[in-house]
């Protein structure tokens, strides 16, 4: 049984590592946004601090925290999810990986990887002056993020929540997809990958029943 302050707990700990992980794919953004504001101080002209753009940033994955962790509470309930936060099930695990590996090649991932990868585009289309217009483009930015990244995200659940190695694995491939150059090949390689690892998950599953 989880008490108010195991909750709590949890939540803290999947805010920190959602922006643990997420804030590196996020710097051309934020770096932009710093650069706007930097020159619009240097001509006397309003700006707003960049810490209120990523304040926005880090509230939008604070709400994808927030489901992480009920889900981990419902995936512990249905025995799916030991109490050390690790996958129970192979055939749980498989069916995480399938759907990651699909949802590489939707157009919902195509599109929203887009913005993420073009800090221009984004500040094009989604520029707000002021306090208020910082943390609303943060928060933009933020739910662009969540769409192309949030799959892989659940993919914890998948192995192990608090093993280091996959969450170093998967802050690796989300700042792959996002900085290096052809997305498309690394979406595909990743979706492909995914694939192959729900395949070989539900042949254990099979072997283990």
């Amino acid at each position: 049984s989880w008490t108010p302050v195991d909750v709590l707990l949890l939540l803290a700990m999947w805010s920190a590592m959602m922006a643990a992980m997420m804030a590196p794919g996020a710097s051309p953004m934020i770096a932009a946004f710093a650069t706007i504001n930097r020159r619009r101080r240097e001509r006397s002209a309003a700006s707003v601090p960049t810490a209120v753009f990523l304040a926005g940033y880090v509230l939008a994955w604070a709400g994808f925290s927030v489901l992480a962790t009920v889900l981990q509470w419902l995936l512990q309930k249905a025995g799916l999810l030991t109490t050390m936060m690790q996958s129970a099930s192979a055939a749980w695990s498989a069916a995480i990986l399938l759907a990651a590996g699909l949802y590489q090649f939707s157009p919902l991932k195509e599109r929203c990887l887009a913005y993420c990868r073009s800090p221009d585009g984004f500040i094009l289309s989604e520029w707000r002056d002021g306090t208020l217009g910082a943390l609303v483009m943060g928060l933009r930015h933020g739910l662009f993020c969540m769409g192309c990244c949030a799959a892989l995200m659940l993919l914890l659940f998948a192995v192990a929540v608090m093993d280091l190695r996959w969450v170093a694995a998967l802050t690796a491939l989300v700042t792959a997809e996002k900085l290096l150059p052809r997305p498309d090949l690394w979406r595909r390689a990743i979706g492909i990958g995914l694939l192959a690892a729900a395949l070989a998950a539900a042949c254990a599953a099979w072997l283990w029943r």
